[in-house]
């Protein structure tokens, strides 16, 4: 048996301004929608990950989701346009990744990260 896919779920009365963060915004596709779910994913293949963490590094809270893009300062131009606050960076870790934390429409910290 293998994993294929891990999804997130987060509830939500407000499907819409979820779709306008993650997929006006981050640019996701919108693999499903039925109304009461929408699915925001890429229709490319995405590597299969879960991570725990007892913080998120350099002193940060766990964030509840970590998205990796090909241009995270891009990326951060798009959310400040948006209007969402950043709340962390950006910051280039010395683990190797340059990132920033973001919260979506719906409370979820959201660490949007590239790999230097």
């Amino acid at each position: 048996m293998k994993v294929r896919r891990i999804v997130a779920n987060i509830a939500t009365s407000d499907i819409a301004a979820a779709k306008r963060f993650y997929q006006d915004v981050l640019g996701l596709d919108l693999l499903m929608d039925l109304g009461w779910i929408a699915t925001c994913g890429s229709a490319e293949t995405m590597t299969v990950q879960v991570s725990f963490m007892t913080e998120g590094g350099s002193g940060t809270p766990v964030p509840d989701l970590s998205i990796e893009v090909d241009d995270v300062d891009a990326a951060l131009q798009g959310m400040k346009q948006a209007g969402f606050a950043i709340e962390y960076g950006p910051a280039d870790e010395p683990w190797g990744v340059r990132r920033f934390y973001v919260r979506d429409p719906l409370g979820r910290l959201v660490n949007i990260l590239s790999h230097r």
